[in-house]
């Protein structure tokens, strides 16, 4: 793209990324199509093999509160008691992917649906058929869906979107960049978590001007 636009590094199992998603809705009420949004996954912890332990689980619940203490949204706890459950993040940003191919732009709203089901919900996104049903709200139909799903195409699809933000010097989810400037550069207008409000108002003064750093 060389019209102004975002870029977004998010996972959908990063639950500050999931305490990001009104930020981004209030984005896309704000700019609508003018600002268009490209959405990168970032890979938070793809190809995770152990299960969870119970001193991990009660940490990650610790973690979520303090989310809800700044953010308001909802979560529930159920979902890391499931046996043998393991937090792989890759089923998930493999999902989001394939419905970036037929959809792009609603990758961004099928992502805040995963982080729903996940984090509010107590769904189990890293079940392809929990996916599959959630993509179909997002007009790719679950057949199609699990006929791609386990394709080396859509894997390698996925870890190049990996590769990306490591590449970009990315460590942590959200990530939102603008670009490019009137020099062709690009500026990170937030590294983590940050209010719909101040994050509007720097884009807004960033359309009016070269993109903020920092």
């Amino acid at each position: 793209m060389t019209a102004p636009h975002l870029i977004y590094f998010a996972d959908p199992m990063c639950s500050w990324c999931y305490g990001f998603s009104p930020v981004m809705e209030d984005i896309r009420r704000t700019f609508g199509r003018a600002l268009p949004v490209r959405l990168v996954m970032g890979g938070l912890r793809p190809g995770t093999e152990t299960p969870m332990t119970p001193e991990a689980r009660d940490s990650l619940r610790g973690h979520w509160t303090h989310i809800t203490e700044a953010t308001g949204l909802p979560f529930g706890r159920a979902v890391l008691d499931e046996p043998g459950f393991l937090y792989d993040t890759d089923p998930a940003a493999r999902a989001v992917v394939r419905v970036r191919r037929d959809n792009p732009e609603g990758a961004i709203a099928y992502l805040g649906r995963l982080q729903r089901a996940f984090y509010a919900e107590d769904r189990n996104i890293t079940r392809p058929e929990v996916l599959a049903e959630l993509a179909a709200g997002y007009g790719v139909a679950p057949d199609a869906f699990l006929a791609d799903f386990d394709t080396d195409d859509l894997k390698h699809e996925t870890w190049a979107d990996y590769g990306v933000s490591q590449r970009a010097g990315v460590t942590g989810f959200p990530t939102l960049v603008a670009g490019p400037g009137a020099e062709g550069t690009y500026g990170v207008v937030t590294r983590g978590y940050n209010p719909g409000d101040q994050v509007v108002a720097i884009l807004k003064a960033w359309l009016e001007g070269p993109p903020a750093n920092g």
